[in-house]
């Protein structure tokens, strides 16, 4: 009931602000622009057909997030330097199973939706400690170590580039998965 009675006393603030705000007299009455997130810069919200879908649609910033994710994993598929970390994943794919490919893909889309500003999704999976965390995460073959982060960013700029992503976007996009190193990095 307490938590009931603060909810409303801090709606009826936000109500009662707004109201003095609305009604106090300006000489610009111009709106505050709104600054659009990286996942508008992506194709935000606007709907289109999903490719992988036949007659479904997707938000163009989804698509062209798993645009590139798909292409980050198959990119790290050939990549020596860390694809042994995926033992699991390509050993499925290997055999025609695509379910653990399709849930990576779906998990690290929302993931990266959510971190690029999409405000339709939450992220209920792993963190990134325990995902990359082979004690937690039974997928994982091992820990990551800084030379394995780096060169899954590599992937992830050639994934990205792949789908002509311009490299001012995947500099932010970049800026994001560097700011994951410290959870990521376990060895």
């Amino acid at each position: 009931m307490k938590k009931l009675s603060n909810l409303f006393l801090a709606t009826a603030a936000l109500l009662f602000a707004f109201a003095i705000v609305s009604c106090s007299k300006s000489k610009n009455n111009t709106p505050t622009p709104v600054k659009a997130t990286l996942y508008d810069t992506l194709g935000g919200n606007v709907m289109v057909a999903d490719p992988a879908h036949a007659g479904k649609m997707i938000e163009k910033g989804r698509l062209a997030i798993r645009s590139v994710i798909d292409s980050t994993i198959f990119v790290i598929a050939g990549d020596t330097r860390i694809n042994g970390h995926f033992t699991v994943l390509l050993g499925e794919v290997t055999k025609g199973n695509l379910s653990g490919f399709t849930e990576l893909s779906d998990n690290l889309t929302t993931f990266v939706a959510v971190g690029t500003g999409a405000k339709d999704y939450q992220y209920t999976g792993l963190s990134m400690t325990a995902a990359h965390d082979p004690a937690q995460n039974p997928r994982m073959n091992g820990k990551a170590s800084s030379a394995d982060f780096d060169a899954f960013v590599s992937d992830v700029v050639t994934g990205a580039t792949k789908n002509g992503v311009p490299t001012s976007i995947i500099g932010s996009l970049g800026k994001i998965i560097v700011s994951l190193k410290a959870q990521v990095v376990q060895k």
